[in-house]
């Protein structure tokens, strides 16, 4: 008993533990403020000599420094004149801003629900898959994150299944203008006004495109600038931002469509091969429609305005090349095969993305600390762990592309991340499972309709995509976001954040 209290003497009286010490955030907190604000710092004293001199001035010393500029009217002039010619090419060459007006989010009906005993029922009864197989989409269903209210196309929901090209355009027809549909009314806009069209669906490329299936279904105006993307994956999403963000800096005063979807009738596996076997139970129906604008006017109506666009491809790579490959098996069914070395490739596209990413989004301290780090790792102690930089400080809210599970976790864990950042990303996988593309769309509209998104608020949306890629997108609030009419998460948000099985 005496050494007990001996003990807890001891603790009591030792040193606290400054890692678990409150005060040590506001310490960092200051660390960080003084450090980015160094600049602004230096400069006080300097304004507040400039500050002083001007006081002690009266209208004598005033009148003298009007004489001496009169004696020096041609340097004056020219000064003058190089100050409004730099001013004017400035003006000339910026970036033009560009907004984010609104986008919509495609929900399927009801009757398009696959729960997944119904999934299992349906697999087992078209005859295609043996035991194995069947058991192998039952254990990657339970691990997935996905809910009972996903949703597969109409033609999955026949025994046996009747996928076919009419039944693919069908499904492209009501995922693509269910979206726009809504879109156009919550915005008010005109189709004929939209100027530049992108679309991007990798497993689904008819002719005529899909993008003039919109041009003729909306009769868009005959000298769209219209852009049909294929093969590239769940981050042809941010490709086709970037690509009519560089639309918007030639075309003045004009608006742009981005169409982000997925189909699934025609590339359902219906063979054994385990890899192969991955996309069915992950992938449901989903798509997004986003609109987009460059002129001035449209700052103050608008949502977001776009930031950054950082691409990263390891196309170059063999391993990388082939992880995520559209083959036939040896029985000749078409599918799409995962390699067991996904992950890791998209580790090191994650890596190669946030090193370009971190310089433009990170606070200044914490580009000190990692390079400080880095050079003292390679010249005192190799053994010494890389600092992570916390992008936590560059980012309110964060849009991971929810390809799975596992995905999620990864970048929850190597991105020091908490739950409620990957809350958005790991309940848009359970309540839609994996729509590709516009998985992002779908949990930017779940931070909104939980309405926490505030004015100034920065939205971190990475996805990966086949080739292999990696891209990110950044976004800042224009103002306090609220949820658009038709949101896909309107009926049910109240029931979300759902706790899911380990």
């Amino acid at each position: 008993m005496d050494s007990g209290g001996e003990i807890r003497i001891h603790q009591q009286r030792g040193l606290p533990d400054f890692l678990q010490s409150v005060n040590l955030k506001y310490v960092k907190l200051g660390y960080h403020y003084l450090i980015s604000n160094l600049l602004t710092l230096c400069f006080i004293p300097l304004i507040i000599v400039i500050s002083i001199e001007s006081s002690q001035m009266n209208i004598k010393d005033l009148r003298q420094l009007w004489i001496h500029l009169q004696y020096n009217l041609v340097t004056v002039i020219t000064c003058s004149a190089f100050l409004v010619f730099g001013f004017t090419v400035f003006i000339m060459t910026r970036p033009r801003p560009v907004y984010l007006i609104d986008y919509s989010c495609y929900r399927a009906p009801d009757h398009l629900k696959a729960p997944l005993n119904q999934f299992m029922e349906h697999s087992r009864l078209t005859g295609d898959f043996d035991d194995t197989s069947l058991e192998f989409q039952r254990k990657i269903l339970e691990r997935s994150g996905l809910g009972e209210e996903t949703y597969v196309p109409e033609a999955m929901h026949y025994i046996p299944p009747r996928p076919s090209m009419a039944a693919a355009r069908e499904e492209a027809e009501q995922v693509m203008f269910g979206a726009l549909d809504n879109l156009f009314t919550n915005t008010q806009v005109n189709p004929k006004s939209i100027g530049i069209l992108v679309v991007n669906c990798s497993l689904f490329n008819p002719t005529p495109s899909l993008s003039s299936m919109i041009v003729n279904k909306y009769r868009l105006r005959g000298n769209i600038r219209s852009f049909n993307l294929g093969g590239m994956g769940c981050s042809a999403g941010v490709i086709a931002i970037d690509l009519a963000k560089d639309m918007l800096q030639v075309h003045r005063n004009t608006y742009a469509v981005v169409v982000s979807t997925e189909n699934i009738t025609q590339n359902w596996y219906f063979g054994n091969k385990k890899s192969m076997l991955i996309p069915n139970c992950l992938f449901r129906v989903g798509g997004s429609a986003v609109l987009l604008s460059n002129e001035s006017g449209d700052k103050r109506k608008g949502k977001y305005k776009l930031v950054h666009v950082v691409r990263t491809h390891r196309g170059a790579d063999d391993k990388a090349f082939r992880c995520v490959y559209q083959e036939q098996d040896d029985a000749g069914k078409t599918g799409v095969s995962l390699s067991k070395d996904l992950m890791a490739i998209a580790g090191g596209a994650l890596k190669t993305n946030i090193t370009t990413l971190g310089p433009l989004v990170l606070p200044i301290s914490e580009q000190l600390l990692f390079f400080a780090t880095l050079v003292v790792k390679k010249l005192l102690n190799k053994k010494m762990m890389p600092y992570i930089p916390d992008f936590k400080l560059a980012f309110d809210h964060f849009c991971i592309h929810a390809g799975g599970r596992a995905v999620i976790d990864e970048l929850e864990k190597n991105l020091q991340l908490l739950p409620v950042h990957v809350e958005a990303s790991r309940m848009t996988l359970h309540r839609f499972g994996n729509t590709s593309s516009s998985s992002i769309w779908y949990e930017l509209a779940y931070i909104e309709a939980k309405q926490r998104m505030q004015k100034g608020n920065r939205v971190w949306q990475i996805a990966f995509g086949s080739g292999f890629k990696c891209n990110s997108a950044v976004w800042e609030a224009l103002r306090d976001v609220k949820p658009s009419c038709n949101s896909p998460w309107e009926d049910c948000i109240d029931m979300y954040p759902v706790k899911l099985v380990a």
